[in-house]
């Protein structure tokens, strides 16, 4: 019996060690395999460079330049806390990274500041915690001592790798910073976005400007290489397997780099005369548009920024603080996303919106230099008083009074018209206060005044002062209704209304080809690397109105150029060709006014429009209208020419 017994308990252990031998050699056998074979072959991937970006001549604008990436993947590290702490501070002495901080844990206001340059650890724990899996760059352009030096001692930083990457080159730095845009590392967020369906953690993907809009054209796809290790997990120098990476296509831009470049250097010039006039600008933007199709010929925004800085995933602490906490916010682009009262340069809106509601163009008005209405009293800039005026000479000369006059001649009782009357109307049907569509984002949209829209702020106000229990909110005093002030305000372009310089440049774009409302775009063609157009960029076709009067508008733009009392002609006398544009003076409490000028000049071969702010310039001519000139200059004769400031004193 205890033969019998123990004879069973050692079949059972038997049967119980042939079972699991079984399944561990048949039932797993593959899985046990493939992590065999995971164990001695590692997978490098190799970067695909993204497409370069063009003028619409061919001239490089983007490209990219080789680099070495120092790379560390978290599930290779070493075990244990203590070896860790001594790898990232070898780690740390080769690649000349601060250790001084000795909390991971950043409060709001610093995590912005130093995320980027933190201790290593720091920053792996971070990207852990993100991605688990992912390899976190820990430098993205590594010297050739650093790259060597790792190379030569691989055994002494296990996790840690290198290889070849393509780095973001801008030929032209601060030229166009905005407009081109930065690439930088996916971040969690985009990962879970369809858009980037397939891309690995690490990837280098656009994140503003056009290096996002056209990401899906320019980022390309990666390549790998499977590498033998031991079981160190040091390479033995045997590749299994290759795959090359596929380029980004190369995008072509409606852009002409010599008015880009013309037209950037031309805000400081304008920045610098309104200096010599006492006033510091902030800023200033402007866009170049053909008024046929809509292709934009050239955007800036100054203060501008060199996006070279962004071209890796790792950017210094001092770049963050620089541009992210600058006042003058040098990392927006004005041109599409600053919002301005434009001050005269609206005068075209309410002319199109009186002669639509009756005004006739040749109906005089006699200016004493004064408007009246009820209690308020307004007057000409500079007091100036012109006498007997009609449409065509009171935009030449920029008549204040004349318009408050067309102010009061549109307006209508809030009663029944919650959006306003006629110019309101028109200001909508020329696309202010709306998006244009260009493929630039973000985009301002800009603000039409009328009575639901004070009526929106006013229950605003009202919804903060009892959340406030009666304290002081930040928004704007309200007068209690709608009144003609307000519309007589928004005729000049003042009050509440706000647009972008590409919104005004739409604007203008439509009085030179007849009442085409264009959808602006900056892209033109993807191409591929055999040079093939494999995607043409269509923008929204154009919507066509009928602007009432266009002849009368058209003649006061010119007489604002060449007449003896324009208020640019003093800026454009001897130009070559014929200019159509208006002055704007914005009007700022407690600071200077911002100087506009918004032109057009009707070439049968090389049309262009062209707006241009320069903020706290002053009048419009003194700096906005100089900076135009050269940027028209450069467009029909290939240089600058000499920088003319106005003399008028007009709005």
């Amino acid at each position: 019996m205890r033969v019998a017994v123990l004879g069973g308990i050692a079949f059972v252990i038997f049967a119980v060690i042939f079972f699991r031998l079984w399944f561990l050699q048949v039932l797993s056998g593959d899985q046990y395999l493939t992590d065999a074979s995971n164990n001695r072959v590692r997978t490098v991937v190799i970067q695909a460079p993204r497409g370069e970006m063009t003028d619409r001549n061919g001239n490089v604008l983007v490209t990219n330049r080789r680099a070495v990436e120092v790379l560390v993947s978290p599930p290779r590290l070493p075990a244990g806390e203590a070896k860790r702490e001594q790898l990232f501070r070898r780690l740390s002495w080769v690649l000349g990274r601060s250790r001084k901080l000795k909390s991971c844990r950043f409060g709001p206001d610093d995590r912005a500041t130093f995320k980027q340059l933190m201790p290593l650890e720091c920053k792996i724990e971070q990207a852990i915690g993100a991605l688990p899996y992912a390899d976190v760059v820990v430098d993205s352009d590594a010297s050739p001592a650093e790259y060597t030096y790792l190379s030569e001692r691989a055994e002494r930083f296990p996790g840690v790798s290198t290889q070849n990457a393509w780095l973001r080159e801008y030929q032209y730095r601060e030229v166009g910073g905005q407009l081109f845009g930065t690439v930088g590392q996916i971040n969690a967020e985009q990962l879970s976005d369809p858009a980037f369906r397939g891309i690995r953690g690490g990837s280098i993907v656009g994140k503003t400007g056009l290096e996002a809009v056209y990401d899906h054209y320019l980022r390309g796809m990666d390549g790998e290489q499977r590498v033998q290790v031991n079981a160190r997990g040091l390479p033995t120098g045997r590749r299994l397997r290759e795959t090359l990476p596929t380029p980004g296509n190369q995008l072509k831009l409606s852009i002409d780099l010599g008015l880009e470049r013309v037209g950037q250097q031309a805000l400081r010039t304008g920045e610098g005369l309104a200096a010599t006039n006492g006033n510091a600008a902030t800023g200033g933007a402007f866009v170049a548009m053909d008024p046929r199709n809509g292709e934009i010929l050239g955007m800036g925004s100054d203060p501008s920024f060199d996006p070279n800085l962004f071209a890796g995933p790792i950017v210094p602490a001092s770049i963050y603080n620089r541009l992210f906490r600058d006042p003058r916010t040098p990392l927006v682009n004005r041109a599409v996303a600053g919002q301005y009262a434009v001050g005269s340069t609206f005068k075209v809106v309410t002319a199109a919106a009186a002669l639509a509601n009756g005004w006739s163009a040749g109906r005089m008005y006699d200016d004493v230099g004064t408007w009246r209405s009820g209690d308020q009293t307004r007057r000409n800039a500079g007091g100036a008083v012109y006498g007997p005026v009609n449409l065509v000479t009171a935009i030449s000369y920029s008549v204040d009074t004349f318009f408050y006059n067309l102010g009061d001649f549109l307006n209508v009782a809030p009663e029944g018209h919650p959006h306003g009357g006629q110019l309101q109307a028109w200001a909508r049907k020329l696309g202010l206060g709306s998006l244009t569509g260009i493929d630039l984002a973000p985009e301002g949209s800009g603000a039409v005044p009328d009575p639901h829209a004070i009526t929106v702020l006013q229950n605003a106000q009202r919804a903060c002062l009892r959340r406030r229990h009666g304290e002081p909110c930040q928004i704007a005093d309200l007068t209690d209704t709608w009144t003609v002030g307000d519309n007589a305000s928004f005729a000049i372009g003042q009050g509440d209304f706000l647009a972008t310089p590409l919104q005004m440049a739409v604007v203008y774009a439509a009085i030179e080809n007849n009442g085409a409302i264009l959808t602006p775009h900056i892209g033109l063609d993807v191409v591929n690397d055999r040079q093939e157009v494999i995607q043409p960029i269509e923008p929204r076709p154009a919507r066509h109105i009928t602007i009432p009067g266009l002849d009368a508008i058209q003649a006061g733009l010119l007489g604002a150029t060449t007449d003896d009392r324009g208020t640019s002609t003093d800026v454009f006398r001897g130009f070559g060709k014929p200019v159509y544009g208006k002055t704007g003076t914005a009007q700022y409490e407690y600071r200077p006014d911002t100087s506009w000028y918004v032109a057009y000049v009707p070439d049968p071969v090389r049309p262009i429009v062209v707006a241009c702010v320069i903020e706290n310039g002053g009048f419009g001519a003194e700096a906005a209208a100089p900076a135009v000139r050269q940027i028209l200059s450069q467009w029909f004769y290939g240089h600058p020419g000499r920088v003319v400031a106005g003399s008028s004193t007009t709005a």
